[in-house]
């Protein structure tokens, strides 16, 4: 096999550090589940002898550095995903690029796949933040079976119960003679009933357990010998019991119920089971007895919870998403008209009393969208080095104004500088969130602390707290307010969920807190004493020091120069291109506008003229990237800028020679955009 060290610097240098690698890659090998790692190229960088078995790769394609595609393609090639072998290249092609497209999603997953060979295969994919992946494949072949074994071993065992209690009606004479036969049956039919993985148990008509499987009486932590004769609500306790009693009553009519409750263990886990009782019928009318059949189905609803979760974020995210657009068309309406305005007013006449707060306000809602897009995870960030100390010292003044006088703010900061990577003005925010909710809790006064201090995540504890491994920049922020109660810590993250009074609050602040931090590359976590404050921690990468300034950035060109560059401006809005048009004009352009696609195209194939191209990105008829990509097919050398009310992929997807202005923008932010496009050579006059 390969060596399964790449790069020689990483090599270990002593042989202490050699010997725990060893014990590392050993102790890998002798998992019966595959793993390997993959970067983010992906390509692979690790992997145990367990990939090599349960795969069947071949031993030299297994070696640092190939490609997942490459195993992709000869699983492709040798028919593992349910086609045949007998496949065109194209065809192939394709699978192997939605395979891949999938991969390069980097989403969790957890999928099952049945090999040409029968071998059932549990395939699990993890990924790790800005790194790459783990992929783990389990053999779960028996595991299937047994569970078809199982499936038929129920349905044979109710058949079976069925037909002894028929006997048993129809043979009472004969039982003095059928009883040391009965008794071996019995035994036999508890060892059965013990070693199925499912709760069993018989109870009589007054409802005390007259039979129960073992694993019946291990999920309720009883006895085997002890369960008998105790009735089910001493059993259940009285909460879970109050919970399925109707169910009992409706069986007790002679009806098979199913149903579902959860009970809460000494430790405060709740675990949920899923029930079926069937009543047994007297031959003197009525019910003797109740057979019951449970399945513990506590893992499966912590899935449906976590599902549930995540289509509640992708709901939020894609509301918030859909949203942007129009928001930002409609704020870059009213700042540009707002900016125009304010620099045509006479200044020293009051105006600016008036158009300031206004033009504020409109830029506070352009934070709040950006703000929002976080909270969903659809707005890209903009991490830089960030250094903390810095930045939570500003943050205090500013806090020292929105809390009240009687709340103290005492800072713990670090005597040397830390540099958090992060975008720094969602991370004002997060901090403002949070005071805020510290100042709502404290509304008699208080004390609210907020430190700053190097942390290292050691492996071991990586695992614990779902970041790698590797040093962070901690904060700690603390109030002494009235804290939150035990049950409500699970779902402060929750979207629109809220502790404070109605209109109080959103639900959204520590939401977009998490998807902030998350979406960094780090974690955070929440303790709380009722009456004794609340406690957040929350950790961010650390990073190297920022590099020095850039060069100075390039001028804009002179108005005498834009006045030779005819614009032709393409937004599908007309009050946004209406704002646009005045911007540009105050740069000196000239401008000819269309208001599609399809009316853009055919002004470039007419009009010589056009210097540079100005397009909104998302238009009814043709998008402002096809209508970019025309342009290049006709005018190879033109200068494009597109524009974009959305904040996903669309600005993610920009490359160097058509850059992407996010709305809303004023009129430096376009005047720096249009100086940073290459243009060719304008002839003299």
């Amino acid at each position: 096999m390969t060596s399964r060290i790449a790069d020689p610097a990483i090599r270990p240098s002593s042989p202490e550090e050699l010997r725990r690698y060893d014990l590392l890659l050993a102790g890998f090998d002798l998992l019966d589940q595959a793993i390997a790692v993959f970067d983010a190229t992906p390509k692979l960088v690790t992997w145990n002898t367990a990939m090599l078995r349960l795969l069947d790769f071949p031993e030299e394609m297994v070696r640092v550095g190939t490609p997942f595609e490459a195993f992709v393609r000869y699983n492709i090639e040798r028919g593992e995903y349910g086609c045949g072998v007998s496949r065109s290249p194209a065809e192939v092609e394709r699978q192997v690029a939605e395979r891949m497209a999938a991969v390069r999603a980097f989403q969790p997953h957890n999928a099952e796949r049945t090999r040409p060979n029968g071998q059932i295969l549990s395939i699990r994919g993890v990924p790790i933040p800005n790194l790459g992946f783990v992929t783990l494949w389990t053999d779960i072949t028996e595991q299937r079976r047994y569970e078809k074994l199982i499936e038929s071993q129920n349905s044979e065992l109710e058949n079976r119960v069925r037909a002894r209690t028929a006997e048993l009606e129809a043979a009472t004479h004969r039982l003095d003679a059928l009883a040391g036969q009965l008794a071996r049956s019995e035994e036999r039919l508890r060892l059965i009933m013990d070693a199925i993985p499912a709760l069993i148990a018989y109870v009589d008509a007054g409802e005390r357990y007259r039979f129960a499987n073992r694993g019946y009486t291990e999920w309720f932590g009883i006895d085997k010998q002890s369960i008998v004769g105790r009735s089910i609500a001493e059993v259940f306790g009285p909460e879970a019991y109050a919970q399925i009693k109707p169910y009992l009553e409706q069986a007790a009519t002679g009806e098979q119920v199913s149903y579902e409750y959860s009970r809460t263990l000494p430790d405060g886990r709740s675990v949920h089971a899923r029930s079926a009782v069937v009543p047994e019928a007297s031959l003197a009318g009525g019910v003797q007895g109740f057979f019951v059949l449970s399945i513990d189905i506590t893992e499966q609803k912590a899935s449906q919870a976590a599902l549930i979760q995540a289509q509640k974020m992708e709901a939020v995210g894609q509301l918030t998403g859909g949203l942007a657009h129009d928001f930002n068309n409609l704020l870059t309406i009213i700042t540009g008209n707002l900016a125009t305005l304010q620099d045509k007013l006479p200044a020293h006449q009051g105006f600016e009393d008036y158009l300031a707060p206004a033009l504020s306000a409109a830029r506070r809602g352009t934070e709040l969208i950006r703000r929002l897009l976080t909270f969903s995870r659809q707005q890209p960030l903009a991490p830089c080095s960030v250094e903390v100390g810095t930045l939570v010292l500003g943050m205090s003044q500013l806090l020292s104004r929105t809390l009240t006088e009687r709340i103290a703010i005492h800072l713990d900061l670090p005597t040397s500088r830390l540099h958090a990577l992060a975008d720094p003005h969602q991370l004002e925010n997060a901090l403002l969130n949070l005071a805020i909710n510290a100042r709502d809790a404290m509304p008699d006064g208080g004390e609210l602390r907020i430190g700053v201090a190097r942390r290292h995540v050691s492996p071991s504890l990586a695992l614990l707290v779902e970041v790698p491994a590797g040093e962070y920049v901690q904060f700690d922020i603390s109030d002494t307010g009235t804290g939150i109660a035990p049950e409500l810590l699970p779902r402060l993250f929750e979207p629109f969920f809220t502790t404070k009074a109605f209109g109080a609050g959103s639900g959204l602040g520590l939401a977009m807190v998490y998807g902030f931090i998350r979406q960094s590359g780090g974690n955070i976590r929440i303790r709380s004493t009722p009456g004794a404050g609340t406690h957040v921690r929350f950790i961010l990468p650390m990073t190297d020091a920022p590099p020095s300034p850039p060069a100075t950035a390039r001028p804009a060109p002179a108005p005498t120069v834009n006045a030779r560059r005819l614009v032709l401006l393409v937004e599908d809005e007309p009050e946004v291109r209406k704002v646009l048009r005045q911007q540009l004009t105050e740069l000196g352009y000239p401008v000819l506008e269309a208001g599609n696609g399809l009316e853009a195209r055919t002004l470039l194939e007419t009009v010589e003229d056009i210097a540079l191209l100005i397009s909104d990105t998302v238009m009814p008829g043709m998008g402002g990237r096809e209508l970019a990509a025309h342009a290049r097919t006709v005018r190879p050398r033109l200068p494009i800028l597109l524009i974009t009310g959305y904040a996903t992929s669309e600005t993610q997807t920009a490359t160097p020679d058509t850059p992407t202005l996010r709305k809303p923008f004023d009129q430096t932010a376009l005047a720096a955009a249009l100086a940073a496009l290459d243009y060719p050579e304008i002839p003299a006059p």
